[in-house]
């Protein structure tokens, strides 16, 4: 596959996925129904996740602040994480292959503990 072929591929890739959440957020913006969370459900507690849904609905409204309070850490994460798709997509449109450099790994690592501690501590503080 050519350059120009994975380019296209991965801008078609991005825009369905760019669409098919840009309406779902408008219609949970609109009708309040949201997918629910099944950890949640089950436990009872709050998963590492519980919240991106509400903080995508704010940043739609360009609601920063809403945001942040729906999901401070993964708020927080956005830029590294955009960062490390962007270099990686770029990485894919030269080569044909999403790698990884040591520093993406890195902020993948530190954001999925940084997630599993947030989620232990929410619910640690929801009990005391």
């Amino acid at each position: 596959m050519t350059k120009k072929a994975r380019l296209k591929k991965l801008l078609m890739n991005i825009f369905l996925l760019g669409m098919a959440g840009l309406l779902y957020g408008i219609f949970v913006s609109y009708t309040g129904l949201a997918i629910p969370c099944l950890f949640r459900k089950v436990t009872g507690l709050l998963c590492p996740g519980c919240g991106v849904t509400g903080m995508c609905v704010a940043l739609l409204h360009l609601n920063w602040k809403g945001a942040f309070f729906c999901h401070p850490v993964l708020f927080v994460l956005l830029l590294p994480l955009t960062a490390v798709f962007i270099c990686s997509a770029a990485g894919y449109v030269q080569n044909g292959r999403f790698r990884f450099a040591r520093w993406q790994n890195l902020i993948l690592y530190v954001s999925v503990a940084a997630l599993v501690i947030f989620g232990v501590v929410r619910n640690l503080v929801r009990f005391l």
